[in-house]
């Protein structure tokens, strides 16, 4: 049974959330490292390391989340009551992480940044998978799920800009650095806590399905058992992999390869800002070639802007380089929509496989738990070859790092980004198998 069309307010009130979402999402992507290395102190290495282990705790959290998720009833739904409780505490974890402690042993700053990292990725846990498991609660129609993320989206990439390229002149407002991101990192939670707020208020959930069954361990060793859903999940790892390269090494780039860390905030706004303008592009692409063929143009969009940064961009001016930012916005505004309408698609795949019992919080967990170990294992390995190549913070870099920055920004994500494109090719779920397959469900 098709529920009715989505108001203008309805889809803003749900995509609202993501402004706050996606700016933390960037801000992590874009600025942790550089965070990391040129303010806290630590070494690339190390700096790489903590990331990584902050996320592996979400191996643990996103999982539980989204069982819990599926079980809970209140007068509020299942989803948004964390929407509402979760807010305060995001705000808190975010100000605390970017709130860096004074001189101490590298060992100590080492512990600081992993358990701020923990307490923070929890956080973001708490109401980010509640949030995504509200989608496909909202439409069951195929082309009005990716309406509705092209307005998530479109309120993401505005969440986008202030986590990419605001931060930097936030933090240059203030002469001590570490006061700056302190400062920055309170208003940035501050945003993240009130769109959250604004979805809880602007949503209204459908009357709860019964409450699944089955326990924790059978309840994932269904979701892995959705190959749909297992296919889209491991090209939306190299997806968030291949764009986190791009995104955590553009300010090194700009800094060491061209010697204007001014720039940054600059290639930062017209990345994003044209990705702005593709977004509702590629719904109405989606409607005409289908959600698989869309996806796949970013990633051939992006690997060969990726590649042409490698192989002309040191050599070339600034202007060269600003418009190849322009050609790789085209690039990320197709990379939205395109998987997170997808995802329900893949969602109801699994519930009329099993008979109708649904758990859409546990797919989101392990959807986010992926989407957030694609940007650590991506900051871990640019850590790691930032080190290998002789990176110290602040100076003039070395031949062999400026190599290393180089291989971060082209090769290594181009490599990624292909892989995406071969495996997405094998997702089986167009528009007219899904209707066939709800046709199916309400048998």
């Amino acid at each position: 049974m098709s529920h009715p069309r989505l108001t203008l307010r309805q889809k803003l009130g749900f995509g609202i959330f993501d402004l706050g979402g996606n700016m933390f999402f960037t801000l992590m992507g874009f600025w942790t490292l550089k965070y990391l290395t040129d303010t806290v102190g630590l070494a690339a290495a190390w700096a790489g390391i903590a990331v990584m282990l902050g996320k592996a705790w979400d191996a643990v959290t996103d999982p539980v989340m989204g069982f819990i998720s599926d079980r809970t009833r209140t007068r509020w739904g299942r989803r948004r009551p964390y929407l509402l409780f979760g807010a305060l505490p995001m705000l808190l974890t975010m100000w605390l992480f970017f709130t860096a402690p004074p001189a101490v042993s590298p060992v100590l700053l080492f512990l600081w940044a992993m358990l701020t990292l923990m307490l923070l990725n929890t956080a973001a846990t708490v109401i980010n998978i509640p949030y995504s498991s509200l989608t496909p609660e909202l439409t069951d129609d195929y082309h009005e799920r990716s309406s509705l993320n092209g307005y998530r989206f479109g309120c993401a990439v505005f969440g986008t800009i202030i986590g990419a390229a605001a931060v930097q002149p936030l933090t240059e407002l203030f002469s001590n650095p570490h006061l700056g991101w302190s400062v920055t990192g309170l208003i940035l939670g501050a945003v993240m806590a009130i769109t959250t707020l604004l979805t809880f208020f602007g949503t209204k959930e459908k009357a709860a399905a019964d409450i699944p069954t089955e326990g924790f361990f059978s309840t994932y060793k269904g979701v892995f058992s959705n190959r749909p859903y297992v296919r889209l999940l491991f090209t939306y790892a190299l997806h968030i992999m291949g764009i986190t390269f791009l995104q955590s090494i553009l300010a090194y780039y700009t800094e060491y390869i061209y010697r204007r860390p001014d720039i940054t905030p600059l290639a930062m706004m017209i990345l994003l800002l044209t990705a702005m303008v593709f977004i509702p592009v590629s719904v109405l692409v989606s409607k005409k070639i289908g959600k698989k063929r869309t996806y796949q143009i970013c990633f051939a969009i992006i690997a060969s802007a990726c590649m042409i940064i490698y192989l002309f961009g040191q050599n070339s001016g600034i202007g060269f380089f600003l418009a190849l930012m322009a050609y790789a916005g085209i690039g990320v505004g197709f990379s939205y929509v395109a998987p997170y309408a997808m995802v329900p698609d893949a969602i109801d795949y699994g519930a009329v496989k099993a008979g109708g019992e649904r758990k859409e919080g546990a797919y989101y967990g392990i959807w986010t738990f992926i989407s957030k170990l694609g940007t650590a294992l991506s900051v871990f390995v640019s850590g790691a070859i930032l080190s290998l190549g002789g990176y110290i913070a602040n100076t003039e870099q070395n031949e062999t790092a400026i190599t290393a920055i180089r291989l971060l920004i082209g090769p290594i994500p181009v490599v990624i980004l292909a892989g995406a494109l071969v495996v997405i090719q094998f997702y089986p779920l167009d528009e007219g198998t899904f209707k066939k397959l709800m046709e199916q469900g309400q048998k």
